[in-house]
């Protein structure tokens, strides 16, 4: 923190390690994200496959759907994986934050394979092909399969973590895709209809640009440090004021560090409270655990001042 002030006992720095980094349950779905990302990279193959051998442009849309799924198991894996490394002197918060930047490439890779097959299926609609229904059937059968037995392996943790929640819902959504190309291939193969495949492929990039912008928006939104959207800063504020001694909170900054784990710094005035080096590293131990037990932030670092000096902050202080 500031160096303006010594680094005695009304200057206390609390970073909540004791709480440890909320990496337990990723942790424990490790095969479970080993076991989808083999099953639907498997699976994007054969699609793709199909799509290009049948010329089915709603087997490549949904194969590229189901594409972007597995990136987003690899980077929540990758995440996990990373959010482990120690820090250095040089990442001193190790690599938590490249989750946010994969992410954030992800998306934009995302919205350029989105733009591709739109523009391929507008094409097809002046010179539309005969594609196989009942192969696309059979294809997307095995789609729902391999996408609902994906999501069962995360329903068990998705109601405690995040990153699980989101992996759930990415590969229970591929299933409803997928049952959704099922219903274009039997039109086709009782209709005839060829317009019916471009137009399901149109749907599908409308999903895939659906789930791309929650991406991208997160994916923003955490890259400028905003406060994540299940933290109430007033009631932050409000929390910290009411600690013992404390008459006023100011300079108070949260962030997410990775898309997993919040960090938290602030300046608690504490006028005349500090009795012993003891006194305040219970303070802050309590100020940690309530932090961590009410808003779920990891890393907690609180400065501590008697309020007779006037800290020289920088922009941004409150």
């Amino acid at each position: 923190m500031s160096s303006n002030h010594q680094p005695n006992k009304n200057n206390g720095h609390n970073h909540g390690h004791n709480h440890g980094h909320n990496h337990g349950a990723p942790g424990h779905f490790g095969r479970a994200f080993a076991i989808g990302i083999a099953l639907n990279i498997g699976f994007v193959a054969v699609e793709a496959g199909y799509g290009l051998v049948s010329g089915s442009l709603a087997l490549l849309a949904d194969a590229g759907h189901n594409l972007s799924d597995v990136l987003g198991l690899v980077v929540a894996w990758g995440a996990v994986v990373l959010g482990r490394k120690a820090p250095t002197k040089r990442f001193t918060y190790g690599f938590r934050r490249s989750s946010i930047l994969s992410a954030l490439f992800n998306g934009v890779l995302l919205l350029v394979a989105a733009g591709a097959i739109a523009l391929e299926a507008v094409q097809r609609f002046g010179d539309p092909q005969p594609v196989p229904g009942t192969t696309i059937m059979v294809v997307a059968g095995i789609g729902i399969v391999v996408n609902a037995a994906t999501a069962a392996l995360f329903v068990r943790g998705r109601k405690d973590d995040i990153n699980i929640k989101g992996a759930f819902l990415h590969m229970a959504a591929d299933a409803v895709v997928s049952a959704g190309v099922v219903v274009a291939g039997l039109g086709i193969a009782y209709t005839g209809a060829n317009w019916i495949d471009p137009v399901t492929s149109l749907v599908i990039v409308a999903v895939i640009l659906w789930s791309t912008w929650g991406l991208l928006r997160d994916a923003i939104v955490m890259s400028l440090d905003a406060v994540p959207a299940t933290i109430d800063t007033r009631d932050v504020e409000a929390a910290l004021a009411e600690l013992p001694g404390v008459t006023r909170v100011h300079d108070l900054h949260i962030w997410p560090m990775s898309t997993t784990e919040t960090a938290l710094t602030a300046h608690l005035v504490r006028p005349g409270a500090a009795m012993s080096a003891r006194s305040d590293d219970a303070f802050l131990c309590d100020a940690a655990d309530m932090l961590h037990d009410r808003f779920g932030i990891e890393h907690a670092t609180l400065q501590v001042e008697s309020g007779e000096l006037r800290c020289r902050l920088h922009a941004g202080g409150a």
